[in-house]
């Protein structure tokens, strides 16, 4: 199995499991779980944000973020369309990329100001 082959299975299985687990989430009661409910939003917002930085690394655009979360937690069903939005745009992303691309290096910026250098493989 070569690279990409690896990475498309790995981000078909992160698309299936956050859409299972943003499910169960949705499902709890919002009266009885509130604070678990927040904590997880928040995780899974943390993840999305993340998600999203790395996607603008790799499409060299600017993701306009100053930390790894938001400010204000998002609802749900909001949450859930952006994290299902991002799964497609990697699930892309892998489709398009050529081989060769995937071993070029990518100058990035983290959020604390601090430089590092990855591969287009390990982003």
């Amino acid at each position: 199995m070569d690279a990409l082959d690896l990475l498309r299975s790995l981000f078909v299985y992160q698309a299936w499991a956050n859409g299972e687990l943003l499910q169960k989430l949705a499902g709890l009661d919002q009266q009885e779980h509130v604070d678990q409910r927040h904590t997880a939003t928040r995780l899974i917002n943390h993840n999305l944000v993340v998600s999203k930085i790395f996607a603008a690394h790799l499409s060299g655009t600017r993701h306009g973020y100053a930390s790894d979360n938001t400010e204000d937690t998002p609802a749900l069903d909001e949450l859930s369309a952006d994290v299902a939005a991002v799964d497609r745009w990697y699930l892309d992303y892998i489709e398009a990329v050529s081989p060769k691309l995937m071993s070029e290096p990518v100058p990035f910026t983290f959020t604390d100001g601090d430089r590092a250098m990855m591969s287009r493989q390990e982003c």
